[in-house]
């Protein structure tokens, strides 16, 4: 290969690299837009609560009623303040850094924004949290997968269902495992494989709420994943459900392995896929 070739090829990589940043930056504010709905409901109804108990406070002076009045707008302040604080973090261009996170308050934070939405689609949201340590993660970037598998969990269940997110301690390996899983339509044997692929989809169009599928979400995250020294695994049954997991390092691992620079968001044009995969128990 002549000299030329080589940097017209180095050339291509680097417009690569740079449209997918472009195309990850894309989807942040596509999945942004789809939120600002759902949040703009829920702060509305956090300021009626406000506005409510501020109305009781001055009708009534025993300091009991007042007492409550306080306390309720206090604890719907907090919330709202929790609200704006974290669509703001989903929001800012952090820097592209992983650092030492709490995944459990990520998780919460979370869910926080897409509580009203679960709720109108009548799914649950169960949590089993275990003692971990800290994560050593870009919590911008954790967080919109988040939001991709959460979304897509509810997607699989039109008419209802649940949703199970976990965070476990994996020891042996000093990882952090955080599963995401529904009981919904499941994930027919033969597209499994493909799920990763850019533009590939399992979706057939727009559901009720008007969110159809691009086929770049999973993809998307695979490479957020691979680029934080974790994997991500999938197992589904049709008409049981689906189950993601993720495998994040731990703070003290990724730090003892740290390297001189730190890795890119993407870091190549070939991403190695771990095509096992791991099955994981489904409830009744």
């Amino acid at each position: 290969m002549s000299t030329s070739d080589c940097r017209q090829q180095v050339d291509l990589q680097q417009q690569v690299e740079i449209l997918k940043e472009q195309l990850a930056q894309a989807q942040k504010l596509t999945a942004l837009g789809e939120l600002v709905s759902t949040t703009t409901h829920e702060f509305n109804n956090v300021l009626t609560m406000i506005i409510n108990y501020a109305k009781l406070g001055m009708r009534h002076k025993d300091n009991e009623t007042r007492e409550k009045a306080f306390d309720k707008i206090l604890l719907a302040s907090n919330r709202a303040a929790k609200i704006t604080s974290t669509v703001l973090g989903l929001a800012r261009n952090r820097k592209p850094g992983q650092e030492p996170t709490n995944l459990q308050e990520l998780v919460e934070n979370t869910l926080l924004l897409l509580e009203r939405e679960m709720n109108k689609y009548r799914v649950t949201v169960d949590k089993s949290f275990q003692p971990i340590p800290e994560a050593c993660v870009n919590a911008n970037q954790i967080q919109q997968i988040l939001l991709n598998l959460l979304i897509n969990a509810r997607q699989a269940m039109p008419s209802g269902g649940r949703v199970m997110i976990r965070l476990a301690y994996d020891a042996e390996n000093d990882m952090i495992d955080l599963v995401v899983r529904d009981n919904g339509a499941g994930i027919p044997a033969e597209k499994l494989p493909r799920i990763f692929e850019p533009f590939y989809t399992t979706k057939s169009g727009p559901d009720a709420s008007g969110k159809g599928g691009t086929g770049l979400g999973l993809s998307m995250c695979r490479d957020i994943i691979e680029a934080h020294h974790g994997r991500i695994r999938v197992d589904s049954t049709v008409g049981k459900g689906t189950a993601f997991t993720l495998k994040l390092p731990t703070a003290k691992k990724a730090a003892a392995a740290r390297p001189a620079t730190a890795a890119p968001i993407f870091p190549g044009l070939t991403i190695p896929v771990d095509p096992t995969v791991v099955p994981l128990p489904f409830g009744d």
